[in-house]
């Protein structure tokens, strides 16, 4: 049986690489906490399709319109009552540098660079942000699982740069409270047990970066 819970922060941020479980975590979360959601635009991207099958040739274009996508989506969320409800979203804004240090050359991440130091500061912080790792195999059968056309032909080197990347990222992370979670082993859309200890571990956070091991990991 679900069990309600009360979340001690008002907003929260689920992030890691592609195929973590960004989403499923943050539909378990916001179900828990009957707080409302916030998901990136992916399948929206009209460059996306084309990025994964020549990366050089639509980085950029595909990179903006995420960049700019995500913004008025913070912008539109935070123009409204924050603290009438628990907010959880499947990424952090700043995510986006992430992906563009990876697949933009010199040239182009200099102009992106540019055009984010005017939006990312206009962008709310959000009150804890979850980083989500899991083994290079696990990342790439669960990208399998969900059956995205786009996805069907996944890059393994791609996804393991990509994670290195985020580690890179959160290692050197301090502008809000951080959780660290290795979901390898965890599904919290089947086990309200896990889902339990890591709310727990959640509230027990302040400020600082800490990391946990969910039920049942190796």
């Amino acid at each position: 049986m679900e069990r309600p819970s009360q979340s001690r922060h008002r907003t929260i941020v689920i992030e890691g690489p592609i195929g973590v479980g960004k989403t499923t975590l943050t539909k378990a979360l916001a179900r828990r906490f009957n707080g409302r959601t916030l998901f990136e635009i992916v399948e929206e991207n009209p460059f996306l399709a084309n990025f994964y099958q020549d990366k050089n040739k639509f980085a950029f274009q595909t990179q903006l319109f995420f960049l700019l996508s995500r913004f008025k989506q913070q912008q539109e969320l935070f123009q409204q009552d924050l603290f009438s409800q628990v907010t959880v979203s499947d990424y952090l804004f700043a995510k986006d540098r992430i992906f563009a240090s990876i697949t933009l050359d010199p040239n182009e991440l200099s102009l992106y660079e540019r055009i984010y130091e005017h939006l990312g500061p206009r962008v709310m912080k959000p009150d804890l942000v979850i980083y989500l790792q899991a083994r290079q195999e696990v990342l790439l059968g669960r990208i399998k699982k969900r059956g995205r056309e786009f996805e069907r032909k996944f890059d393994a080197e791609y996804l393991a740069e990509l994670a290195r990347t985020y580690n890179d990222f959160f290692h050197r992370y301090d502008e809000t409270p951080l959780l660290v979670v290795n979901t390898s082993d965890t599904d919290y859309s089947e086990s309200e047990e896990a889902l339990d200890a890591l709310i727990e571990k959640m509230n027990s956070i302040k400020a600082g970066a800490h990391w946990f091991a969910p039920i049942g990991s190796k």
